[in-house]
Formats: C-alpha cells, sequence, structure tokens
C-alpha cells in the first residue's frame, strides 16, 4: 500500500502507510499520546483537523476564552522539568496563553513531525482477517494500523440548531467553538447571540464593551460564580513547584482531579449562619471551588437548595433591573448539574445601557431573516449574530467518522441507543480502537487534564501489555460493557444531575438518546476500577491472537 502526498506543507515528506497506531486528534490526550507512544518504540501517526495543535485551544477564541480550572492544576504532569520551567501569567488562563502552551509542548517534545495537519480521518474499518484497521482521510491517503486511539475530545463537534431561515441572513454569523482566528472588531455593530452557556457567559461582557448594542438570546439561565482572576503571583506558583509530585498525586485522589479544599460537611448540617458564612466565603475565592463548600452539593436536594438559593441572591443583588435579575436567576434544576459556570463581571454585563436581555423559553426564535431574527413577534435587526449554542458533545465527532468494527457493524448502529462502552475506553465489537475520555468516563466533570493523562497512561500500558504478551487484540466483552453502563447510569441517577436537560445527558441536540454520558462516580474511584482491571490482566477484556477464535489468557 503506498502513501499518497499532498501538496499542503503538512505532506511534504512521505511517511509510512503501514503505521503501529493511528491516533485522531493532537490536543493534549494526542500530543501526551505521541510522547508514550515514541518511547514505546511503536511507529504511529497523528492525524489533526485544525492547522495547528491545541484542540478545544486551538478551535474556541471567542472573546473572553478561558479556562474554568487554575492554570497550576489545568496543565501536564508527565515531565517535571516541563511543570517547572512553564510560568503561567494568570491564576486562570486564557485561550491564548493555553494554546501557547500546547505549541510549547509540541516544540519541546519534538511533536510536530508525526502530526498531519489539516486532515481528517473519514474511514476507520476492523479488518478481522489480519486484525488491523484500515484508515482512510480526506486526502485520499490510506493507511493501516494495528491499533486505533480516538483523541477526538468531548466537546468538538459545534451545533447550530436548524433555524428556520438560517441561510437568508444576510450579516456575519460565528460560533464561539469556531472562532476566527483574526479576531472579530464589533465595534459599533448591533450584535446578536444566542445562548447564554459557559462560552456566553466568558464572551458578553467582552463583546458588550466593543459592540453599539448587543442583544442576549436565554433560554436557560445559568449558575455563574465570578472567577476573581488574577496575575499569577511567584509566591503562589512556588507554593505548587515546591512540591508538585504530591499535589498532583493528591488531586487524582480527589472527585474531580482538582484540589479545591473540599469542607467534607453537610450543608445541612451547620447552622444558617455558618452555611451563609462558607458560601459567602467561597463566593469570595471565586471560580468553581464554589461547589467544594460542602461535600453534599451533587447528592442532597435541600443541600443543593441552599446553595442554588444563595447564587440567586446574589444575582439579584447585583443587577439593578429586578425584571432581568430574575430573569437571569437559574431556576428548575440544581446548581451544578450543568457544569457550574465562572465569569468575569457577567451579571454586571446587564446593567450596561447598550445591553439587551431576551427570554425565549416560552417564545422561541421562530425564525432568521435578512436583517436578524424574529422571537415573540418581534423583529431584531443585526449586523453579525454569534451563535453560543454549544456542542454535540462527546459522541459527535466520533460518529461522524465512518467507523467499523467486527462484522462490518457501525459505531452508530452500535450507539443508536446511546453510547455503549467500557470504562469509557473500549467497545465491544471494534478490538483495538480505544477512545480517550470516551462516554463512561469521568471526561467532563473532571479536569480534563488528569483524566486525559491517565487515560493516556491506561492506554498505552494496554498496548503495551499486549505485545508484550504476543497477542494481537482487545476488546471489552459484552458482559462488561453491559455492567459498565449500567453501573454509570446506576451512579448518575444517585446524584441530582440528571434532573437538568444538559448536554450531559445529550438534551441540547434533536433526536440524541437521553442517558447520562460521563461517568460521575469520582476521579478517584475510577482510576481506582481501571487499575484493578489492568492488575487483573485486563478482567472484562478479550485479548486474542488473531487467527485464534477464543479469547487466550496471557498468564
Amino acid at each position: 500500500m503506498s502513501s499518497q502526498v499532498s501538496s499542503s506543507s503538512s505532506y511534504s515528506n512521505v511517511k509510512p502507510s503501514v503505521v503501529d497506531v493511528i491516533v485522531v486528534g493532537a490536543g493534549f490526550s494526542g500530543l501526551y499520546l505521541l510522547h508514550k507512544l515514541r518511547a514505546l518504540g511503536l511507529r504511529t501517526r497523528v492525524f489533526e483537523a485544525a492547522g495547528d495543535v491545541g484542540g478545544t485551544w486551538y478551535w474556541n477564541r471567542y472573546p473572553g476564552a478561558r479556562c474554568d480550572v487554575e492554570s497550576m492544576q489545568y496543565s501536564y504532569s508527565f515531565s517535571e522539568e516541563l511543570q517547572q520551567e512553564w510560568k503561567w501569567s494568570e491564576r486562570f488562563s486564557g485561550q491564548p496563553e493555553i494554546l501557547e502552551y500546547a505549541q510549547h509542548v509540541a516544540e519541546r517534545f519534538d511533536l510536530r513531525r508525526d502530526i498531519d495537519f489539516d486532515t481528517l480521518v473519514t474511514v476507520a474499518h476492523f479488518d478481522e482477517g489480519n486484525g488491523q484497521w484500515r484508515v482512510e482521510t480526506n486526502h485520499g491517503e490510506h493507511l493501516t494500523a494495528q491499533f486505533v486511539v480516538m483523541a477526538t475530545g468531548c466537546l468538538s463537534s459545534t451545533q447550530v440548531p436548524d433555524f428556520k431561515g438560517l441561510d437568508s441572513y444576510q450579516g456575519k454569523t460565528y460560533h464561539t467553538g469556531d472562532w476566527p482566528h483574526e479576531g472579530v472588531d464589533f465595534t459599533d455593530q448591533r450584535v446578536g447571540i444566542i445562548g447564554t452557556g459557559s462560552s456566553a457567559i466568558q464572551a458578553i461582557p467582552v463583546i458588550a464593551e466593543q459592540a453599539a448594542h448587543l442583544t442576549v438570546f436565554q433560554r436557560t439561565p445559568n449558575y455563574s460564580i465570578p472567577t476573581r482572576n488574577g496575575p499569577m503571583t511567584p509566591d503562589y506558583e512556588q507554593s505548587w513547584k515546591s512540591d508538585y509530585a504530591k499535589f498532583r498525586a493528591d488531586a487524582r485522589q480527589t472527585r474531580v482531579g482538582v484540589l479545591a479544599n473540599l469542607n467534607d460537611v453537610s450543608a445541612m448540617s451547620v447552622t444558617e449562619a455558618e452555611r451563609q458564612r462558607i458560601f459567602e466565603e467561597r463566593w469570595e475565592i471565586g471560580g468553581t471551588y464554589f461547589m467544594a463548600a460542602f461535600n453534599d452539593l451533587p447528592i442532597d436536594q435541600a443541600s443543593n437548595d441552599k446553595a442554588a438559593d444563595f447564587v440567586r441572591d446574589k444575582i439579584r443583588a447585583i443587577v439593578d433591573d429586578p425584571v432581568n435579575a430574575e430573569l437571569l436567576a437559574a431556576k428548575g434544576y440544581p446548581i451544578g448539574t450543568k457544569r457550574i459556570c465562572v465569569d468575569s463581571q457577567y451579571f454586571e454585563t446587564f446593567n450596561r445601557d447598550n445591553v439587551t436581555l431576551v427570554d425565549v423559553s416560552k417564545a422561541p426564535i421562530e425564525a432568521l431573516t435578512p436583517d436578524g431574527l424574529v422571537t415573540g413577534g418581534q423583529d431584531y435587526a443585526f449586523d453579525a449574530i454569534v451563535f453560543a449554542t454549544g456542542f454535540d458533545a462527546m459522541t459527535g465527532t466520533l460518529l461522524k467518522i465512518d467507523i467499523q468494527g467486527r462484522g462490518g457493524r457501525t459505531l452508530g448502529d452500535k450507539w443508536q441507543a446511546g453510547p455503549r462502552t467500557y470504562l469509557g475506553l473500549m467497545v465491544e465489537g471494534f478490538p483495538n480502537m480505544f477512545m480517550i475520555t470516551g462516554p463512561g468516563s469521568p471526561s467532563v466533570l473532571s479536569n480534563m487534564m488528569v483524566s486525559i493523562e491517565q487515560h493516556v497512561d491506561w492506554v498505552t500500558d494496554g498496548i503495551e501489555y499486549l505485545r508484550n504478551n504476543n497477542l494481537d487484540t482487545m476488546e471489552p466483552d459484552r458482559a462488561a460493557e453491559d455492567a459498565w453502563v449500567t453501573h454509570v447510569n446506576d451512579v448518575a441517577y444517585e446524584t441530582l444531575y440528571p434532573q437538568a436537560n444538559s448536554w450531559y445527558m445529550g438534551a441540547n441536540i434533536p433526536g440524541k438518546p437521553r442517558l447520562f454520558l460521563p461517568y460521575i462516580g469520582g476521579v478517584d474511584a475510577y482510576r481506582a476500577k481501571c487499575d484493578e482491571v489492568a492488575a487483573a490482566g485486563y478482567e472484562g477484556f478479550a485479548l486474542q491472537v488473531v487467527g485464534q477464535p477464543e479469547a487466550v489468557s496471557a498468564e
């Protein structure tokens, strides 16, 4: 099989078409995977749809884009030299700096030479005869690999609702998840933004400062906590770097992979005055640490109600117009059951004379028009419309690829009623295809960097185990997959999370099966389970030699 060479700079050198591992995606997962696989001596090629590394942080360049995990924790731990030498400028880093960090990692470890940019993997078919994956790209290249690792990200397929008249609008349109790299100047423009999720909450204050007028169309209000962001101080930086190994190890044993000084008591076990004092203290600290004010906010309705009431009262105190304040005060679902947002002057922005809030919960947007849009029988004219309408989370990108496993069964068919995985890592019937932070793993409910590193380490250890034991394939058995799917849903329904119509439930995509996508049992418990499975010779997985009909023991 010969490799086809494109005229693009990414294809300036002929690369092998037969490799050990193909990795799809060059975000933080793909970069670390490539580094680890090289260390094992495995021939690896990485394919990335974007023009450079960075994944989420390459595409999401909207105004105000920022991480909601502190910089000292949202970073790689695999290299002591890297974590000591890199200096973050802010407590919560913005998109440009995080992208710069990803680019630095690619340079420092010489990763780009094995990455094909501006390239989509379009086909991945498993060949049962030889236990290999046949992969094709949008450049017409055909490849063969023993292993395929999907490092496609959880939030990488942008979603725009199918509004009537969408193509008729004559102004500029933007999606927060696919922002122009040259930036956008909204000076003196009439701007509409649809959505009030995490991206919108970050973008709205910045756009409002530029635009002549900003109209915000809100269907569901969100709970948001001030970031209290500021410059990284040398003392705070050194407090982490002086014992990074211990802090990283401790973070891995928390529920969400973040050291947030959890107050390990129930909100209902203290007096009202003490509860308010603790909430106030956390509000002033800022960030997602608020949700660690008490240990039962995700699981106890009474405790959660107290936290939600506190935040709603804060919103009412910030927003001058009482009608807007009530519209912005999230109700109808528990706090934290949609990913808690963090902001910089979000609610304060609605006190500006050039900002209008429109509630579309009862009168949905009827149509886009050549000049703008219509809702509630009223026409709105805009020079630009921003879609902050989210993603087809966790499954969208995978299902865009023509993935076929044993017997030609497609992943789409397998997942018709919702994603089924074992540990969020593999799918029965799809041997040697791994997923990083896939559905059924903590992923989006955690510090993604902690979950990414744990998955990459587990996958590369698994590949090494197969090779050391002269085995060709591994895949979950049906019973293990069924048990894990049941467990993921059982644990979810022990919490308050399913009460919200969130993208965790697939609720933002019409027709998408409603079930809880990530694993809510905790990063700590999940890691222990994965380690236990591996230590038992990959319990729940069928390990085979090609040509032998039965799974064989590696012992």
